[in-house]
């Protein structure tokens, strides 16, 4: 399984809002103003089969939309990165002109904030593609939770590594000793 595979069907399905209405985007609403996004990234091994999550919530904390990936090998910090790449094409569906981004990953919060300089060479085309997804939006802030804070990320992740395992284990020894990598080119 690639990072591009997108959401597994055998994964939790995306939730729609406690009121039923499903995508306010799609569905005729108006443009949300502010979303909450909270993203986690988890391993089995470093590197070893991973996941990652990312679920969007109004003010009130009502979880509008929610999805995790499995795939791997990759290690920890790809997990993270990863698992913001899918919060944001998610974010882009429903085109809020405010999203503020929580991750419970120090390291992570501060390279996207620009704080840190992204050094590991796998690092830097997830960071690119993280960078690109963040230009529609009017206003983005990052910030570095907790994790008891993101407990809810945390267990959705996690049931995509459970996922990564079984697609890993599947596979033959030799096929499972070097992590995958993948380039995105930006232009």
């Amino acid at each position: 399984m690639t990072p591009d595979d997108g959401p597994d069907p055998a994964l939790p399905p995306a939730n729609a809002s406690a009121g039923g209405a499903g995508d306010p985007a799609r569905a005729g609403k108006s443009r949300p103003e502010h979303l909450l996004l909270y993203v986690d990234g988890a391993c089995s091994g470093n590197p070893g089969p991973c996941g990652s999550a990312a679920i969007l919530k109004t003010d009130d904390g009502t979880t509008i939309l929610e999805r995790a990936r499995a795939f791997g090998p990759a290690t920890n910090n790809v997990a993270e990165y990863q698992a913001v790449i899918l919060g944001l094409e998610m974010a882009a569906e429903l085109k809020p002109r405010r999203l503020t981004i929580r991750s419970d990953s120090e390291l992570l919060v501060r390279q996207v904030a620009g704080e840190y300089r992204v050094k590991a060479p796998h690092l830097k085309p997830l960071y690119n593609q993280v960078r690109r997804l963040l230009e529609p939006f009017e206003s983005v802030e990052i910030q570095h939770i907790p994790r008891t804070q993101n407990t809810e990320a945390d267990k959705l992740s996690k049931v995509a590594v459970e996922k990564a395992r079984t697609v890993d284990a599947a596979l033959p020894p030799e096929a499972r000793k070097k992590p995958h990598t993948k380039t995105f080119r930006l232009k």
